[in-house]
């Protein structure tokens, strides 16, 4: 019988891989590497298989399949990243990024182990369903991932009746070509601001790391003997989420209006996805939701304004457990679902 399955969180920085058991232990600390995103594929696909070479031998362990957490359009069932705008290389003076690359089949060819693949945000819903608040049996997840951008994913479950009602679950939602869960596009404000995506009034534009770090430095300007302002020391490039939440923890007004303007656009957001998908749980995770209370708050009375109220009352709206190790933990899921279809 299987006892491990290799976890890898690829991303713009760094490839992090780590074995992981059936219940989601870490069985050693992950494995870390320079990912090479930007230098090619031949050289990424180094880094990867050097990393998961070095975590299977700290654990001590023979996996039973790899699972690979990677950001951009991802088609699962062939194992290809369609589209990821942060990865390829530069030929000339034009970036040239991933399309179209059988990331999956390239993996399994260097270590002889079957390989899945699916998008970082999904997967990381994922993983917060199987080991975190979702514990393995909630009656469906919605995760937001806030951060640069704002991903998400959805993990669905079925209700039958054979006599007694039970549920079943875990299956995440992907998609007709695997682009679903891009949360971080519903659309809250149709006159709201210029998204990266060209449209308009996306949470993304009102929630991700830059739109709060723009918002943080107008209100420091507009508020200069806030604690926020002094702690940038008159230099606005300062600011950061972390140092607004610095800010907050110390009760300064302005780092509190911050974090209640982005929860409550987050609030509206969440709103929606329970009244789309029903869950038992909606996780927040990501960097930013390192926030904690003061942001937390603003969303909870937003949804207690905009959501359903019967929809509400059988779902809660809580931080992802499972923030650090997400990508990994997501990608071991899928793995494990993989070796569990085979038997």
């Amino acid at each position: 019988m299987a006892t491990a399955v290799v976890g890898v969180d690829l991303g713009g920085t760094n490839v992090r891989a780590a074995v992981v058991g059936r219940d989601g232990t870490l069985l050693a600390p992950p494995v870390q590497y320079p990912s090479r995103a930007q230098e090619g594929f031949a050289l990424t696909l180094d880094q990867i298989t050097l990393a998961i070479r070095e975590a299977i031998a700290a654990a001590g362990v023979s996996p039973a399949a790899i699972g690979l957490a990677v950001p951009g359009h991802i088609d699962a069932t062939r194992g290809v990243v369609r589209w990821a705008p942060n990865f390829g290389e530069m030929r000339g003076e034009v970036f040239e990024v991933w399309r179209d690359v059988p990331l999956a089949d390239a993996v399994q060819a260097r270590l002889n182990l079957p390989v899945v693949m699916g998008n970082d945000a999904n997967l990381a819903a994922l993983g917060e369903y199987s080991y975190g608040v979702g514990r393995g049996t909630a009656r469906g997840l919605v995760m937001l991932t806030l951060g640069t951008g704002i991903g998400g994913g959805v993990v669905l479950t079925r209700h039958q009746v054979q006599g007694n009602a039970h549920w079943e679950g875990g299956v995440l939602l992907v998609g007709l070509s695997g682009g679903a869960g891009e949360l971080g596009h519903t659309i809250i404000n149709f006159a709201g601001p210029r998204c990266g995506c060209g449209a308009r009034g996306c949470i993304e534009g009102y929630a991700r790391r830059d739109a709060i770090v723009e918002l943080a430095r107008e209100q420091a300007r507009r508020n200069p003997d806030s604690l926020l302002n002094r702690l940038t020391e008159g230099d606005p490039a300062k600011i950061t989420p972390a140092l607004v939440s610095e800010a907050a923890a110390q009760g300064d007004p302005t780092a509190l209006a911050i974090w209640r303007e982005v929860g409550y656009y987050l609030g509206i957001a969440v709103a929606n996805l329970i009244s789309v998908f029903n869950p038992e749980i909606v996780a927040i995770g990501g960097q930013i939701a390192k926030a904690g209370a003061p942001l937390f708050e603003a969303i909870h009375a937003a949804v207690r304004n905009y959501a359903l109220p019967t929809l509400l009352e059988d779902c809660r709206v809580v931080p992802a457990e499972r923030i650090e190790d997400a990508g990994i933990l997501g990608g071991a899921a899928l793995a494990w679902q993989a070796v569990e279809a085979r038997r």
